[in-house]
């Protein structure tokens, strides 16, 4: 590897009903679904819409795809008639980024709805310039009494349930964009490049499922443009456009982004791919998915090419974005009584505890990309996650979570949480040392939502190694239920800001709410 609830204001609708009707009349011709148009007629197009990423209370990424060499320029304003717009000047976007482009804010009013229009422009005529793309996102809160609401979930496009126009496609995104969160967390699996979308698929009950199609959606990925061409492939959806348009997200990966239980090193027997080397894979992964996502860390002109970072969102929450894919150890039984690679490497690890330690943030997320306690099995012998099914002492990849949350009590750091997706379907756990086999350590909550647009799966088991009790789960009765057949998942946390009580919700598609709990702030465990 190369790289080591709010109810909106009158203001607030007036500005979604402006901004999204010019996503809402965006449509991707046909065309749009094969490589950027190359004639010098016309004028650029942003037709994938428009994204932003890691918001703080003073910054933000702005990213956009042309259809053509083009500059990018971002206004600004606190109104959405754009008065006294402050003009950013992007990159110049060409091939050598597949033409997606991103611009960092600086110096924002934090705790401000800021309306954004982003507009392409010929290189070579700056007067010549396609139609704006609006969009707008709230800043991070400066006063802890303003609160924060966030959602999350994960696994889009998995199992070769894709796009279905007959269902109206990712539905579940305009659910989410109508709660009218801060934010919004993905926690991995963003795209299957090692799953193929077909036209149809027959159900179980004989019930015909569809899918828009593309090229690069035919086979695995390999090559970079595979990997960019899965990456535009969910930009077809029109409510992930609009959802994008008007919630920053906070992006994390995991192993789909590059192939199902990767590791760094490791050398591939699928017959599928011509590339056998992993490494190869994930560096053109990377690079695609740098190229597609507003990641601070990965921007050229502060980013250190690693995906784990802290977002922090005003006085009340800090999120510490985990990379449980690029530095880990090789798959295996998972018994090795010494480990300090382990799932995070020994060098993330130092990070996240230097970092819990400086936060003074009420509450602090671990957004996790892989589950802590649910065995998660890779073959017939090898565990792909944290746990390996041994309920005893802590063992491979446990040894070095141990040690986490052993400094966590030590230095007595409150208001931790695990958030994290992956297993395709939606539960909590809380963890306790008078159930665990390994008992230095508080006690903590970890909750489980997704998928967003993939298959349902069964619950898997847990290990007590570190004393998980499942309070909740819903799950399906098989494996890979499409999402005809299954609602999908994902969750919500909201903080109050005059009591700090942080809130969270696990949902289901549709607008049920199947489990809540309420956490209170200032404890080291709950």
């Amino acid at each position: 590897m190369p790289y080591r609830p709010r109810i909106p204001s009158p203001d607030r609708r007036t500005v979604l009903r402006g901004s999204l009707a010019a996503s809402a009349a965006l449509t991707l011709p046909l065309a749009a679904t094969a490589a950027p148009a190359f004639a010098l007629s016309g004028r650029p197009r942003a037709a994938w819409g428009v994204q932003v990423g890691d918001v703080t209370a003073s910054s933000a990424l702005v990213w956009v795809r042309s259809d053509r060499p083009a500059r990018m320029i971002v206004e600004t304003s606190a109104t959405e008639s754009f008065r006294r717009a402050h003009t950013w000047h992007g990159p110049l976007v060409g091939s050598g980024t597949d033409f997606t482009g991103t611009t960092p804010l600086y110096g924002l009013p934090a705790g401000e709805q800021v309306h954004y229009r982003v507009t392409l422009a010929d290189p070579d005529d700056p007067r010549r310039t396609g139609e704006p793309v609006y969009g707008t996102f709230r800043t991070a809160p400066a006063r802890r009494r303003d609160g924060v609401r966030f959602l999350w979930s994960g696994d889009i496009a998995g199992q070769g349930w894709g796009i279905n126009p007959d269902i109206g496609g990712y539905r579940v995104y305009d659910e989410m964009r109508r709660l009218d969160p801060d934010f919004f967390l993905c926690s991995g699996d963003n795209i299957y490049a090692d799953g193929v979308i077909e036209p149809s698929v027959t159900l179980p009950d004989g019930r015909v499922w569809r899918n828009v199609t593309t090229e690069e959606k035919a086979k695995v990925a390999e090559t970079l443009a595979e990997y960019r061409g899965n990456f535009r492939y969910n930009l077809l959806d029109d409510n992930l456009r609009k959802f994008n348009a008007q919630v920053p997200s906070i992006i994390q990966w995991d192993d789909h982004e590059v192939r199902n239980n990767w590791y760094p090193g490791q050398i591939l027997d699928d017959v599928r791919y011509t590339e056998k080397n992993v490494d190869v894979l994930a560096a053109r992964s990377i690079r695609a998915f740098r190229e597609y996502f507003p990641v601070s860390t990965l921007h050229e002109s502060s980013g250190d090419g690693r995906v784990h970072r802290v977002v922090r969102h005003g006085p009340l929450l800090d999120v510490f974005v985990l990379d449980m894919r690029s530095f880990r150890n090789a798959n295996s039984p998972g018994r090795q009584p010494d480990d300090t690679t382990g799932i995070l490497g020994a060098e993330q690890l130092d990070w996240l505890k230097r970092e819990l330690s400086r936060s003074r943030a009420v509450w602090k997320v671990i957004a996790a990309d892989m589950p802590l306690g649910l065995v998660v099995t890779d073959g017939a012998t090898d565990f792909e996650a944290v746990a390996q099914g041994d309920p005893g002492a802590p063992l491979g990849r446990e040894l070095q979570i141990a040690e986490l949350l052993r400094f966590i009590k030590h230095r007595r750091i409150t208001g931790t949480l695990w958030l994290t997706a992956d297993v395709h379907y939606t539960s909590a756990q809380h963890y306790a040392p008078e159930r665990a086999a390994f008992k230095d350590f508080a006690p903590f909550w970890e909750f489980v939502s997704g998928p967003l647009a993939a298959g349902g799966f069964q619950a898997n088991a847990l290990d007590s190694t570190f004393g998980p009790d499942r309070v909740f789960v819903r799950a399906p009765d098989r494996a890979n239920v499409s999402p005809m057949e299954s609602p999908q998942f994902f969750g919500e946390v909201d903080i109050d800001g005059d009591s700090g009580e942080l809130t969270v919700r696990l949902r289901a598609q549709g607008g049920s709410v199947l489990f809540s709990k309420v956490l209170q702030p200032g404890r080291v465990g709950q």
